[in-house]
């Protein structure tokens, strides 16, 4: 869906880089939500709500929340790119129903197909995924136009599937809203004037700061791996930090640690990944502590 260039302010930051620039952090001015066109309802640009195009599957964990709007009648208006990476572009939408009724903000991920390079990585990920169709699994395989459309589905569906049998186990994650073939829309995680939460790697925290974030990504990690997965790609960029609350995102390569043969791997990875920047940052006495977290997962996950 294309949108007014006037209306982007972009922050870019690739998931894959070790380095990155940091976003705006000034507070953007948000459109107001009356400005719609007389004739039709919206603005050049814009959609009306896409809701009632996902299947009762494609669409968030019952019940719904409170702050999500469901009404036929709303329209998604784009605000922006909140980052650009090299598989995906995230959006800010305002789903909101015409001039009085009710709005909330939305983040739309948006994975590339055919014409995009996709996962530079993505067989390790897609390896125990299947199928049905033989011929839809030689179409990805030899990353036909074809295939690398279902691969991009794929991940979106994935993430979307991933979200919400984390956000259903009570873990951290933004609400899963809805799937409608590669875009994925999910809660935005931020202020109501549009500025998005930082990832940790952002931050300055520092020392006896971190001791309650490091039990809150424990607990995180400790539940995934009793559900029998691992986020495959964890770091300190796909983290976010939310008034004290760390919240995981990116999640499409998420990991079967038992299907995948590799799955003990990707565990122990995002183990490293994670008690790295804590430790360098200045994580003191913790219980369990960096060393002692890879085995506390593999017993959780029952792994040797």
């Amino acid at each position: 869906m294309p949108s007014p260039a006037n209306r982007r302010t972009k922050w870019r930051l690739d998931d894959d880089e070790p380095t990155y620039v940091r976003r705006n952090t000034h507070r953007r001015s948000l459109p107001a939500e009356d400005a719609f066109d007389a004739t039709d309802g919206l603005v050049e640009g814009d959609r009306w709500s896409t809701w009632d195009q996902s299947t009762a599957g494609e669409r968030g964990p019952r019940p719904h929340p409170s702050w999500l709007v469901t009404q036929l009648a709303a329209a998604d208006t784009e605000l922006g790119i909140l980052k650009t990476g090299k598989e995906a572009d995230v959006f800010l939408v305002r789903r909101a129903v015409p001039r009085t009724g009710p709005s909330c903000l939305l983040a739309a991920k948006r994975y590339r197909a055919a014409e995009h390079r996709l996962f530079h990585r993505d067989s390790e990920y897609l390896e125990g995924r299947r199928v049905r169709k033989s011929r839809d699994t030689r179409a990805m395989a030899n990353r036909t136009a074809a295939g690398r459309e279902m691969i991009a589905s794929q991940w979106a569906n994935a993430e979307f599937t991933a979200l919400c049998q984390f956000y259903i186990s009570g873990l951290a994650v933004p609400y899963p809203v809805q799937v409608l073939g590669t875009e994925l829309l999910i809660e935005f995680i931020g202020e109501q004037d549009g500025s998005a939460a930082p990832r940790l790697a952002e931050t300055g925290v520092r020392g006896a700061e971190l001791t309650g974030l490091w039990d809150q990504l424990v607990h995180l990690l400790v539940g995934m791996a009793q559900l029998g997965l691992a986020h495959g790609d964890l770091s300190a960029y796909n983290l976010l930090l939310h008034r004290g609350r760390l919240v995981m995102i990116d999640t499409p390569q998420v990991v079967d640690v038992i299907a995948n043969p590799r799955g003990a791997d990707f565990l122990d990875r995002d183990a490293a990944n994670v008690s790295r920047w804590f430790v360098a940052h200045g994580l003191g006495q913790a219980r369990p502590g960096p060393d002692e977290l890879p085995g506390l997962l593999h017993a959780e996950a029952r792994l040797p």
